[in-house]
């Protein structure tokens, strides 16, 4: 069996993926919470409110423990890539891993990527794209980004006039 690739995020992804998660949870929250407080304020005596509203609160703090603490490190410790001559190596996944070898003849394309949150903390994204797919590296800082990007473009076009 092949050995696990070598290189990690940056550990400022932990953050991002922290921050992104709040974010959805938090609006899942209340799209759930406010129709069911609403109905509880318009009616008091209808007592199944209280306990929907009970039972959501508790989902919401189970999730956000869950998805803010506990999965970001884990998360970040099974993340790994690693760019050879030939293909690119991620590994990735807590429950169901995933294990992708994107070998360079099939690159069609490299991009950097990076959305509001990730500017703040100095990070980007590669993505490689293939026929088949993309497939995203997050989490890098920009001028690992860069490089990365450029040498995967670089391999990619050697591959090709290989052939």
């Amino acid at each position: 069996m092949r050995a696990m690739p070598s290189n990690q995020l940056n550990p400022k992804i932990k953050m991002v993926w922290r921050i992104n998660d709040a974010i959805w949870i938090a609006l899942c929250f209340l799209v759930c919470f406010v129709p069911f407080a609403v109905v509880a304020a318009v009616d008091p005596d209808a007592g199944w409110t209280r306990i929907v509203l009970a039972v959501i609160g508790a989902t919401f703090v189970v999730l956000a423990v869950l998805f803010l603490v506990v999965l970001p490190p884990i998360r970040y410790v099974r993340w790994r890539y690693e760019l050879t001559d030939d293909y690119l190596d991620i590994a990735k996944g807590i429950v169901w891993r995933k294990r992708y070898i994107v070998p360079f003849i099939r690159v069609q394309n490299t991009d950097t990527r990076q959305g509001p949150i990730l500017r703040v903390f100095g990070l980007s994204s590669v993505t490689v794209s293939t026929a088949a797919g993309e497939h995203e590296i997050p989490g890098l800082g920009n001028e690992e980004a860069e490089l990365l990007r450029d040498r995967a473009a670089e391999l990619a076009r050697i591959a090709r006039e290989d052939v």
